[in-house]
């Protein structure tokens, strides 16, 4: 039994670790990607590829996991005195050639969703992309439901609904926010694009749920963490043949010049782009892992509120009684989620603990 609670234990601080760093990439990742739009930045399949950039960042813990793994082999052999070389050495990779595939397909989905999500930022206020991206929790919840049989409670569906209604709030009053010189259409399109990408990603977090459970081998964190390597690579190469058509390298060195916070401060705000939205990317990914995607998609979706402040603290942008309501309306649906997820737990220590109560009095029968 104490095993079990360590293990629980464990598994909780886990998720917290990870649903803070996704916390990070999920406020940092969309306000730097505006600051380098409002401040001269122009190109989209650029903003695009610095999303998933960043995935060598991942190869410092894999590496760091690697060794521990040959570290705990080597010691294997000494106590078991086991000569086989092939046994006893630690795997380099340990994902299978069929993960390898599905992280690659959805690696080629993610450089898409990418190139959409930079296309609304380009566009829209922080705020109301914001707003437009929280329609992703109804997207990830309809498909959570039909690819991984996502289980709903009272409390889920209660979060669902206040999420959903709190980015509804906001898109009453979205056309308030176009920002000044920029048409009708291009809102537009922007606004359309952003709904996209809300769409696609709805699909890529149950895929990842998916991925998981039709794996047939044991899921580690670190083959998580091999799984968000290859999926950025891939998504990185999509990006990076947008790039190379639309010429963006050939025109990143004559737009650090135009920047208005400076060259030097161009790139820096181009690293931590990087930086931020591997934090998003790698933290959504773990919250699947020690959760579900569910979790992940409302998680997400609760944060985005305090993207809008930040973007209202930072920007300058219009803090409106809607969305006031709205942040509101998403802490409400988060609390009603965590109640639930508490309530549930408890529920599942009990019974574990009649059950482990019963084996108990029959292995005591005489």
């Amino acid at each position: 039994m104490t095993t079990q609670e360590d293990s629980w234990r464990r598994k909780k601080f886990l998720l917290a670790i990870n649903c803070i760093i996704l916390a990070i990439g999920n406020c940092g990742g969309p306000l730097i990607t505006r600051l380098y739009f409002l401040k001269g930045g122009e190109r989209i399949w650029l903003s695009s590829w610095l999303e998933t950039v960043g995935w060598p960042i991942v190869l410092v813990p894999l590496s760091f996991s690697y060794f521990n793994r040959r570290r705990e082999f080597r010691g294997k052999i000494t106590t078991d005195n086991n000569n086989d070389n092939d046994n006893n050495n630690a795997k380099f990779i340990l994902m299978t050639r069929r993960i390898f595939v599905a992280s690659i397909g959805i690696g080629i989905l993610t450089g898409f969703d990418n190139y959409l999500y930079a296309y609304g930022v380009a566009k829209l206020p922080v705020s109301t992309s914001a707003l437009v991206i929280a329609s992703q929790l109804a997207f990830t919840a309809g498909f959570a439901f039909l690819l991984v049989k996502q289980k709903f409670t009272s409390y889920s569906i209660n979060s669902i609904f206040l999420l959903t209604l709190g980015a509804v709030v906001l898109a009453l009053h979205a056309n308030g926010d176009r920002p000044n010189g920029e048409s009708r259409k291009e809102y537009i399109l922007g606004f359309i694009m952003t709904l996209g990408a809300a769409a696609l990603y709805g699909l890529i977090l149950p895929l990842f749920e998916l991925l998981y459970k039709k794996a047939k081998q044991g899921i580690t964190y670190t083959l998580v963490m091999e799984i968000q390597a290859v999926y950025c690579i891939f998504s990185t190469v999509v990006c990076t043949i947008g790039m190379i058509i639309n010429k963006d390298f050939q025109a990143m060195s004559r737009e650090a010049k135009l920047f208005e916070l400076g060259e030097a401060r161009y790139y820096i705000v181009i690293i931590w782009s990087a930086i931020l939205w591997q934090c998003f990317f790698l933290g959504a990914i773990g919250v699947i892992y020690f959760s579900s995607s569910l979790v992940s998609g409302i998680l997400i979706t609760v944060l985005l509120p305090i993207t809008e402040i930040l973007g209202v603290v930072f920007y300058g942008e219009k803090f409106t009684p809607e969305k006031g309501v709205s942040l509101v309306l998403s802490i409400w649906g988060f609390i009603s989620y965590l109640y639930g997820d508490i309530k549930a737990n408890k529920k599942k220590k009990e019974n574990q603990s009649k059950e482990q109560e019963m084996i108990e009095k029959i292995n005591c029968t005489p």
